[in-house]
């Protein structure tokens, strides 16, 4: 499949291809162990156990790059999801039809050793180890089905970069909150080593409970660590809160609002941290749009 069918594909046989795990080679398999082993020691203590659950059901471990058939049997078995293989980032439509299906797009590639710290484009490894231990948690596999529903109505109703702001903060660097303390759950921080240690040991970041309106109203930028996190009490309320919400409505009054930039805090936030700005002082403004 050519970039150019990629990016206009717009149904998900357009898009699903075979994984060929039978293709990896040996290296492809030790810089999975290498990301996998230094990933564990980076999250220990500070991912949720509903993550480290969802690794052990699906027996994903150091030992090589995951097959998506063998892991597809466990997964189906606990939520009704699976796995589907796809060249790379895949357009808005055929995302949300496969997360509305239980079927979670992944990319078959694995980043080189130069890669190691950080890629552009979404690799296996963010893929499988960031997003798909979850999805053996009922309520959070719940969550991705339901966003994936209201993902399509977003499409038709000019709602999708609400959406990506939705994914970005609760998906990709959602943090929940536990008796233990805030702990991590977004795939983006789980396969990032940088990120994770940055949560852990930076002070830079705020964080402020999950408040859906706040969360839409709030861009982002792509390229560096975040200047605020959002924290939910459980998987459960992310559901919910879908459900009995009228997005298209929603989307209407959201169009005629302003963002807000990740690096405010507002009068009405409930403020969990307010972070000390240290990393994000001196940040280019121009070097990328506000998404």
């Amino acid at each position: 499949m050519s970039e150019h069918t990629l990016l206009t594909a717009q149904t998900v046989e357009d898009c699903v291809i075979d994984q060929g795990w039978e293709r990896y080679s040996a290296e492809d398999h030790a810089i999975w162990r290498v990301l996998f082993e230094r990933q564990q020691q980076a999250l220990k203590g500070h991912v949720c156990q509903e993550y480290l659950d969802g690794l052990q059901a699906l027996g994903i471990g150091p030992e090589g790059v995951p097959n998506f058939e063998r892991m597809n049997a466990r997964l189906r078995r606990i939520t009704g999801w699976e796995v589907v293989a796809v060249p790379g980032l895949i357009p808005s439509r055929p995302f949300f039809q496969m997360l509305s299906n239980r079927q979670f797009p992944a990319g078959t590639f694995i980043r080189r050793r130069e890669q190691l710290d950080y890629l552009e484009e979404p690799d296996i490894f963010h893929d499988v180890f960031g997003h798909i231990p979850l999805l053996t948690n009922p309520a959070y596999a719940d969550y991705m089905n339901e966003y994936g529903r209201i993902g399509l109505a977003a499409v038709e109703n000019k709602g999708v970069k609400f959406l990506a702001r939705l994914n970005w903060y609760t998906i990709e660097f959602g943090l929940i909150r536990k008796p233990e303390g805030i702990q991590i759950y977004g795939a983006g921080i789980v396969s990032s080593f940088g990120e994770a240690k940055y949560v852990v040991e930076d002070l830079s970041a705020n964080q402020l409970a999950f408040a859906l309106d706040r969360v839409l109203r709030t861009g982002y930028y792509i390229d560096d660590f975040q200047a605020t996190y959002f924290v939910v009490d459980q998987f459960k309320d992310l559901f919910d809160l879908l459900k009995r919400t009228d997005f298209i409505a929603l989307f209407d009054k959201l169009r005629a609002l302003p963002a807000y930039t990740p690096f405010e805090i507002l009068s009405q936030d409930a403020v969990i941290r307010k972070g000390t700005g240290r990393f994000w002082r001196d940040f280019p403004f121009t070097k990328t749009k506000l998404k």
